[in-house]
């Protein structure tokens, strides 16, 4: 049912509750697993972005090591992609490069106001995918 599994990961709690539920996943289906860290175009409004959302490749790559490894302690074999660019979009654009069945992220709960739902990247990615969402809460 799901092949394959994008896992976009950041700093941020909700990454790590995403990660938990992609566990149960990939080991029910026998999912190829695919981790992804996107590091954010600088733009004048980046200034104001949250902090963990302000990474460095260096920061990136140790994100995605310790992501695999987390997989890795559990017997799941993790790929890794990094790529720069506006995270929805780049989200979207691996999860068909790859030919995903499912991404699974998860919502900062920002999106519960109308602007907030503009802005929310979990909304962008529900409306642009194509492939099904999973937002873990």
């Amino acid at each position: 049912m799901f092949n394959t599994v994008l896992l976009p990961v950041d700093q941020s709690r909700e990454a790590r509750e995403a990660a938990e539920v992609v566990l149960h996943i990939v080991k029910k289906y026998d999912s190829r697993l695919i981790l992804l860290s996107v590091i954010p175009e600088s733009d004048s409004e980046s200034e104001s972005a949250p902090p963990e959302t302000m990474m460095s490749s260096e920061r990136v790559a140790e994100l995605l090591k310790n992501a695999k490894a987390l997989f890795a302690q559990n017997e799941i074999k993790a790929e890794t992609i990094s790529r720069q660019g506006q995270p929805p979009f780049v989200i979207c654009d691996v999860a068909e490069e790859v030919d995903a069945d499912l991404i699974v992220m998860g919502c900062r709960g920002l999106g519960l106001t109308e602007e907030g739902a503009a802005e929310s990247v979990t909304n962008r990615v529900i409306n642009l995918s194509p492939c099904p969402v999973l937002v873990v809460p």
